[in-house]
């Protein structure tokens, strides 16, 4: 194994691989790992979601300028890369349905909020119920905004081509490599693996995800935040649901603070359907199950409870949340009666089969508030991307390539070639694009 290199990433997620993706056509020469501390890449939350690539009609132009740019170009580069790599990809669009009257001042919103953001008329337009009815008879809704700009896909495999794609050139994956400890030895990072190994690094990325917070505490950095866990469960439907709709179906959210809360009706690239999620409140990134959730228990509540979540924790809205959402973890009617109220059709004892979960990990600030954006530091030869959530595998592409190129500008790491041709795009045409 190598023991020096130029950088170093932690995290193999759909993020981290596609920072290797374009790092690695900038940088022939140059030494550059990637470091997961699971078997393959996406494991966690890139390879747990829904699919989706999602339409930026979601995002406040004036507040995530970025994340909604990367959101639209997000969606044409996975399109072409996956025409290139012939990997799944479906452009199906989403329905978002106002269950009540005042769900449809909503809609308009996220209906101007769209085509600021790039939409097209064809590509949105806000329905009565009448006009959805007669696309979509087994919706009910008061209005419904349909999203055709919208499609799906299988993040995993998107990632793990990109990682094959990287490691072609020159990229190192170290899998199956969990970092124990870092810190700053003669002007370098010293990164201890596995236990006892040590390597080294002149410049680091942390995109650890879930544990992004976590790595950051490691080093001394972000001591004014911690996150909190959630895991977002799915039931599958038979077959006889597999048509119920043509595209999948979001609601409009019922707790704008806890926009992640909104039931789904999900279409998978493979024609699969599935319900949920919920959010049920967990003591670690990967608390899938008891076992860890028990393990996490006390160092985590210790956390929280020095920090600004203390304050998140004790708030009243917060509990009755958690304790809701705790109880669609144990009923499944529960959690399928929310999908019930746009979708009457769907019979509870028919679904019996659990599907995919997954886990969002959020931040909260020393004032006992939710992040809502990502947080990009800057430090001691090391960059940290924190809270980086939804819609963050729509946009992982144009949105490292925006990360490479503030590297680049800033001296923190400088790229051997500035305008490479990175598969089927130049590099300086994506970041064009983003600005524009």
């Amino acid at each position: 194994m190598k023991d020096n290199f130029d950088l170093i990433i932690i995290g193999g997620g759909i993020l981290g691989t596609s920072l290797s993706y374009f790092l690695s056509f900038l940088n022939k020469s140059k030494k550059i790992a990637v470091i997961e501390q699971e078997h393959n890449v996406a494991h966690h939350t890139s390879g747990r979601n829904t699919g989706k690539i999602h339409a930026p009609y979601l995002y406040n132009p004036e507040k995530k300028k970025l994340f909604a740019n990367a959101a639209f170009h997000g969606y044409e580069m996975w399109e072409e890369y996956s025409k290139l790599r012939n990997l799944p990809f479906k452009k199906d669009g989403v329905i978002e349905v106002a269950l009540e009257e005042n769900g449809i001042k909503v809609l308009e919103k996220y209906l101007k909020w769209g085509k600021q953001n790039g939409l097209r008329e064809k590509d949105i337009e806000l329905m009565d119920k009448t006009e959805l009815r007669k696309i979509e008879p087994e919706i009910k809704c008061e209005a419904a905004l349909y999203v055709h700009r919208d499609g799906s896909t299988d993040y995993a495999t998107l990632t793990k081509s990109l990682m094959t794609d990287s490691k072609e050139n020159g990229i190192d994956f170290l899998l199956d490599t969990k970092v124990t400890k870092i810190e700053k030895v003669n002007n370098k990072w010293e990164i201890t693996i596995n236990g006892n190994h040590k390597i080294f690094t002149n410049f680091l990325i942390n995109a650890a995800g879930g544990q992004a917070i976590d790595i950051a505490h490691n080093m001394k950095i972000a001591k004014n935040l911690t996150d909190v866990h959630f895991r977002g469960e799915y039931w599958k439907t038979p077959k006889k649901y597999h048509g119920l709709t043509k595209t999948s179906v979001y609601s409009v959210p019922e707790f704008p603070d806890y926009p992640f809360l909104d039931p789904h009706w999900i279409i998978r690239v493979d024609g699969s359907c599935e319900i949920g999620p919920n959010a049920v409140p967990v003591f670690s990134p990967y608390g899938y199950n008891n076992s860890e959730n028990i393990r996490k228990f006390l160092p985590k509540i210790i956390e929280m409870l020095g920090s600004g979540a203390r304050k998140a924790i004790f708030d009243k809205q917060f509990q009755e949340l958690a304790f809701s959402e705790i109880q669609s973890s144990m009923s499944k009617s529960v959690m399928i009666e929310r999908v019930k109220k746009f979708l009457p059709k769907i019979n509870v004892n028919e679904i019996t089969q659990k599907g995919t979960a997954g886990i969002r990990s959020s931040v909260i600030n020393e004032k006992g508030k939710f992040v809502p954006d990502v947080i990009l530091l800057e430090e001691d030869d090391s960059f940290h991307i924190l809270n980086y959530n939804s819609p963050g595998a729509t946009g992982a592409l144009p949105f490292s390539v925006h990360v490479i190129n503030q590297l680049h500008k800033t001296g923190l790491f400088e790229n051997e070639d500035t305008d490479a041709q990175c598969g089927p795009w130049k590099f300086n045409d994506i970041i064009q694009k983003l600005e524009e």
